[in-house]
């Protein structure tokens, strides 16, 4: 089993500075787990406090069953994998591949299968020979991963690792990652930044801000039922749209109302009062016979699908539709959304 449990883990650097707050984490066996959020939210020190790069100020991180806080980075049976690719530039991609394991005293003949498989598992065979600067990012990437591939550990770390390649070349390795996972059937912690790798990526996803984790569940789980506002505004693209509102009862239903627009409460729960109220940009109806009136500012054509930007008087917002659009900049548009669809969150302090 490589379970990854963190228990109150927390990370405090000078003059009490709190980064990590209180993570309370289960990966389990054979999980892609992905830590995602925005710079400085944590992730990365959280990785880096599994594989044992960074000292934990208090909690405890077990592997496998193991407490690993005191163990040192090679005894934690784990392999990270770097933005950078912290390859070897004097060394060729085999020697890349076998140097780990030449540390550690590996058969010759174990060696080179480990690396044989590795290469042919990531299409490496023809560059074996080749230096890093012969390369190109995806191949050092590959290079990388199949660093970790041949030490064959129980936990895979990846910390933002396909930042530096160019969107094609991202969209590529997003798809031999997940290959990969399905192939070792491995236990993988992902960090990203990026919202769109996270939603494609993760078995389940574990959304940071600050240092505290805000949501940990399955993609889609998390972008159709946000635990909290900033979850809503950080997972899609383009992102939700949020409207101030207030919540009344009017003729014994619960209705919100937003400037020029009146909409229906689907659950009776919500209490009255000041509320955000969070809507994607799918979920609206073009051309409705009654709803939101609003001027069309931006249409961006997509191909597949549209975007389009427009103001109305509860505010600036973005619909997102695969139908044909006919209107022009500057023209009028009613749109609607059904209450099912209509998020809602108690108003920013």
């Amino acid at each position: 089993m490589a379970e990854v449990v963190l228990s109150e883990v927390c990370k405090s650097y000078e003059k009490g500075r709190q980064t990590v707050h209180n993570i309370n984490l289960t990966v389990h066996d054979k999980e892609f787990m992905v830590l995602v959020g925005p710079s400085g939210c944590g992730k990365s020190t959280t990785l880096r406090m599994i594989a044992g790069l960074e000292e934990i100020t208090s909690g405890t991180v077990s592997i496998g069953g193991k407490v690993v806080n005191d163990l040192l980075p090679k005894d934690r049976d784990v392999a990270m994998v770097f933005q950078n690719y912290a390859l070897y530039p004097h060394k060729t991609v085999r020697e890349n591949l076998a140097f780990s394991l030449l540390l550690r005293k590996v058969p010759k003949e174990e060696i080179a299968r480990r690396v044989t498989e590795a290469a042919e598992m990531l299409g490496l065979n023809d560059y074996l020979d080749r230096l890093p600067k012969q390369l190109s990012g995806g191949q050092r990437q590959r290079v990388a991963v199949g660093r970790a591939i041949v030490r064959n550990p129980a936990v895979f770390l990846f910390d933002e690792p396909l930042s530096n390649l160019d969107a094609k070349m991202r969209a590529e390795m997003r798809t031999e990652l997940l290959r990969l996972h399905r192939r070792l059937q491995c236990t993988m912690i992902y960090v990203t930044h990026d919202q769109v790798e996270a939603m494609t990526m993760g078995d389940r996803i574990c959304v940071m801000k600050d240092g505290v984790i805000q949501q940990t569940a399955a993609p889609m789980e998390v972008y159709e039922h946000p635990a909290n506002q900033f979850v809503a505004g950080f997972i899609g693209s383009p992102p939700m749209n949020f409207f101030q509102g207030r919540i009344t009862l009017k003729n014994g239903k619960a209705t919100c109302e937003l400037p020029g627009w009146s909409l229906p409460v689907p659950n009776a729960s919500h209490q009255q009062g000041d509320v955000v109220v969070g809507i994607r940009p799918e979920h609206f109806v073009l051309d409705s016979p009654e709803g939101l009136h609003a001027t069309i500012e931006i249409i961006e054509r997509l191909g597949g699908e549209n975007l389009i930007r427009m103001a109305s008087s509860a505010g600036e917002l973005v619909a997102r539709t695969s139908q044909k659009v006919t209107k022009q900049p500057g023209d009028a548009i009613i749109l609607s959304v059904a209450p099912e669809n209509l998020r809602f969150f108690p108003p920013q302090d």
